[in-house]
């Protein structure tokens, strides 16, 4: 069997199971994106990108980072985004995928030991593959299952450093992380406390600086931020301490040999930083209609998240998709997500809800969900 057969073959297994995918263009109203402040197609952006340009900002860096890719935009977004977020330093890298994979391969060391949630995204496990420390995984958001994990790693003689590792709001779930909880085992063992901020960076915390805000700037913590969200453009921060941003440059594979991320790019992310800052009705605007979304969702009977992300979970793929397909053909871009992505049998609707929706677009969706259930 030639190599293309073999390839024709995994994707007959995945038709067969329901899950082989493909690649669909966006239509109807938003209720799947992660832009939840409607930043990504503002006029705050354009203008940003528009000024930019006008500047001479260039589009590629052509290089990498350590080479000719290294610009002003970069350096000086790094610098606002350890200021705003009340970090010692900060690293700009081309996606958050490719900022976990960097953390995760580069930091903890032989003989360290990283315990991370079981719900933990995709990215962090590319990291652990790639890395050099031992692994292993708690019990979603139990924070004395991590601590019996470090426990029982101790009592087998473990004696490097520990690396706990959550996301502080849950892709698929949209439930908070126990972060003061985490922070406190972190600090009694003597553990580094990474936390991928990805979906709560924007809507919230202080000027929307996300729920590790009060972490930020400690000795222990490294935070990932991703700019493809809330901030509505692309890439990622990592906020650190200075001594952490310079390891990953000097010992980091996927920053060494990675051309640099767009400098046009960094200087937009400038911009939405300033706008969390300066625009603060936008995120008052979006938690006025997650109350509302949760007003309609308590109205079929639904559990509420209490945050842009709400799952209906479903169960089996095939109906799944098929839902999300008919939801589709009514004018509602609602997409199915299917194992690995989440557990198997949890096959579900991720919804997210942003400014690019309204109050009546939401209550439209949940009478036209409620037929499908």
């Amino acid at each position: 069997m030639g190599a293309l057969d073999i390839l024709v073959d995994g994707l007959t297994q995945l038709s067969a199971m329901g899950r082989r995918r493909s690649l669909t263009p966006r239509s109807g109203l938003d209720f799947s994106s992660n832009d939840y402040l409607g930043l990504a197609a503002s006029s705050r952006l354009r203008d940003a990108v528009i000024a930019a340009l006008a500047r001479g900002v260039p589009t590629g860096s052509g290089g990498s980072r350590l080479l000719r890719g290294n610009c002003e935009e970069h350096e000086m977004l790094e610098e606002e985004a350890a200021q705003f977020f009340g970090s010692e330093a900060a690293l700009f890298v081309g996606s958050g995928y490719g900022a976990n994979a960097l953390l995760f391969s580069t930091l903890p060391q032989r003989g360290d030991l990283v315990v991370y949630d079981e719900l933990i995204h995709a990215s962090a496990h590319e990291g652990m593959r790639l890395g050099r420390a031992e692994t292993r995984a708690f019990a979603h958001n139990d924070v004395d299952a991590a601590a019996d994990v470090i426990a029982a790693w101790r009592n087998r003689g473990g004696s490097g450093t520990p690396w706990l590792a959550m996301e502080s709001l849950y892709s698929m779930d949209g439930d908070r992380a126990p972060l003061t909880d985490a922070a406190l085992l972190a600090e009694r063992e003597g553990a580094m406390l990474l936390i991928d901020e990805a979906h709560a960076t924007g809507v919230f915390g202080p000027d929307g600086r996300g729920l590790a805000a009060d972490l930020d700037g400690g000795a222990n913590v490294v935070v990932l931020r991703t700019c493809g969200k809330a901030l509505g453009c692309e890439g990622a921060l990592i906020l650190a301490p200075a001594t952490v941003r310079d390891f990953l440059i000097n010992r980091g594979r996927g920053f060494i040999f990675s051309t640099a991320p767009s400098p046009l790019i960094a200087a937009v992310v400038r911009d939405a930083l300033r706008c969390l800052r300066d625009e603060p009705e936008r995120r008052d605007r979006l938690h006025a209609l997650l109350h509302s979304a949760a007003r309609e969702w308590c109205r079929i009977g639904m559990p509420v998240s209490g945050s842009p992300i709400q799952p209906v979970v479903i169960g089996d793929d095939r109906r799944t998709m098929e839902i999300a397909a008919a939801l589709q053909a009514t004018g509602f871009d609602v997409r199915g997500v299917r194992p690995p992505t989440v557990p198997p049998g949890s096959a579900r609707l991720r919804l997210s809800f942003t400014l690019n929706v309204d109050e009546a677009s939401i209550a439209a969706l949940v009478t036209a969900l409620q037929e499908h259930l």
